[in-house]
Parts: structure tokens; sequence; C-alpha cells
């Protein structure tokens, strides 16, 4: 379908990104394969920029094991590939390791108003970004949590906001004002919501919301962390459990319930993601809580979960 839509001239005009995806990797035979796949599917003879997908620590040393740095290399001097990145998905210390161990041209990470202390985080993005690495944001609007059922209270704080805005305007506005963010991918589903993102973006300018605005976002941000149940940061220090639970799964979408009432949709994830790897799988064995940095009572904690998604 993309191949179709760019033919006619429309290759030349956009700037096209996907992704190797890394758990099919297991050779660096399998690196060239799925690269010029890639390529005769989109019907192109290179792609602009080109990323290592969903990285943690485990994929990233399986690609160690098999020359990803002479691959990197290789595909960038054939032509095939303009500019290489990674998007990620683990804690500030792989990704340092990451960002360290090759010449890369860009990231992409989480990052929204929320999500600032998230997987790479705030930390993260300085670090790419003070080493001359281009910074690609996903997840701008939490998957749309942050612009569906709004809580009340923080419908209140935008209501008495200097400036009107819509939540999604709030939030990439936020992300834009970043002098060191390059881009934010926005997921949309509609005409207006395309509509809606280039009008917002067309009047977004880094460092350009002021003090009041600003302060505006922060109280927001308060608000949805006061809702938080448990205060799990996912730092995994506790993890693996010795009885296999999922133990900062299990309180990142009981978290995500209370904060954006979304009960349902965090009981089939919990029910989907989680299966074999639940809360109730908890035997009090007490092995998690001495490994715990926040201090959490996690096997009375845990309870939470269990009664919302489980009963």
């Amino acid at each position: 379908f993309l191949a179709k839509a760019l033919s006619e001239g429309y290759r030349e005009r956009v700037y096209l990104a996907t992704k190797l995806p890394s758990w099919l990797i297991k050779t660096r035979e399998d690196m060239d394969h799925y690269l010029d796949k890639q390529l005769e599917k989109l019907n192109t003879d290179y792609i602009d920029f080109y990323m290592l997908h969903a990285l943690d620590r485990d994929r990233w040393e399986t690609y160690c094991k098999n020359d990803v740095f002479g691959y990197l290399d290789a595909i960038k001097a054939s032509g095939k590939v303009r500019h290489v990145g990674f998007s990620f998905h683990d804690d500030p210390e792989s990704f340092r390791d990451i960002i360290e161990a090759y010449p890369w041209d860009f990231c992409q990470i989480q990052y929204n108003i929320l999500d600032t202390q998230v997987q790479a985080g705030s930390e993260g993005l300085t670090y790419a970004y003070e080493r001359g690495i281009g910074i690609i944001v996903m997840e701008p609007l939490r998957g749309g949590s942050l612009t569906a059922r709004i809580p009340e209270e923080v419908q209140q704080v935008w209501d008495s906001a200097p400036v009107k805005r819509t939540p999604a305007q709030w939030a990439l506005r936020w992300l834009w004002n970043d002098p060191r963010i390059t881009l934010v991918l926005s997921g949309m589903t509609t005409e207006e919501q395309v509509q809606e993102n280039i009008d917002t973006a067309s009047e977004a300018q880094p460092e350009s919301l002021t003090e009041e605005e600003l302060q505006a976002v922060e109280d927001v941000r308060t608000v949805y962390l006061r809702k938080i149940q448990v205060p799990c940061t996912g730092c995994n220090y506790c993890m693996p459990c010795p009885h296999d639970v999922n133990i900062p799964g299990s309180f990142s979408m009981y978290n995500d319930a209370h904060m954006f009432n979304e009960i349902e949709e965090n009981r089939q994830k919990y029910r989907q993601m989680l299966s074999g790897h639940e809360a109730s799988r908890c035997t009090a064995c007490g092995t998690c809580e001495p490994l715990c940095p926040q201090g959490i009572e996690i096997i009375e904690s845990l309870k939470g979960p269990v009664s919302l998604f489980e009963s």
C-alpha cells in the first residue's frame, strides 16, 4: 500500500522510515534479509531513516554478537540507508550503553508530559542531545490516554489555563517547546486529528510557552501523579520473581486504570499481556521487598491488581 502511495513522484518528496524487527534477528544474514525484503515491498532503493526496533539489553546483546556495527556501516555505505538509529524500551543505563556504542544519527524514545522518568526518560533525552543525536519522540499522547476520558480535576486545570487548548494540543506543544526534541510522532486516526496536529505544529516553536503555560502542564502532571496507587518506577530491581509474577507490569496497569479511568481497558490488557505472570501468583515469599529502592510493600500492594483485574 505504501509503495503504491509513494509512486508517481511522491517518494522523492517524503522521508521514509521503517524498522528492523529485532525479535526476528538471530544472525547477520537475517539483518540483510529483512532490509532487502523491506526495500522490495516498499519499491524503493533506499530508506531515509532506518531503526533497530524496540531495543532492550537482551536484543542489543544479540545484535552485538552478530556484527551489527559492520552491518550498520555497510548499509549506509551501500546507499540502502541514509540515517541509522534505534527505538528503545529499557532502562537509562542500557540506553547510555547503546548510545555510546555507535555513532548513531538518531534515536526514538517514549516521552510525554507524564513519562519523563520512564525508560530512557529525561535523563536519556539529555544524554543523547548532548552527543548531537537526533531525538524522535513516540507516545506523545500516551496511546491516546492523555486525550480520552480526561479526569474532571485535570480538565479543571486545562480550563483555568491562560490559553485555551485541547489536551492533545497541550501535550504536543509541551514537547515541541523542548529544543532538544527533533521530531514528535503522533498517531492520528481521523482527518480532523491530522488537521489539528498540523495547526498546532504550525504555531509551535522551541521555548515558546510562557511560565504560566508550563505551570499548567506541571499542575496537570501533579493531578495525574496523585492518582497513582503504587509508587512503582518500573526499575525492575524486584525482578525476576521466583514465582513468575510480573510485578512492575501489574503495578503499571493498575496505576493506569486509576489515573485515566480506564479500568476495563487495562483489565483486558492485563489478561492478555500478563497471562501466566499475574499478581495472584504471588506466594508472599518476600524475595522482592528488600530489593525495592522505593520501599514499596510489594506483597500487600499486589492485592490491588488481583482485586481489580482478576476478580
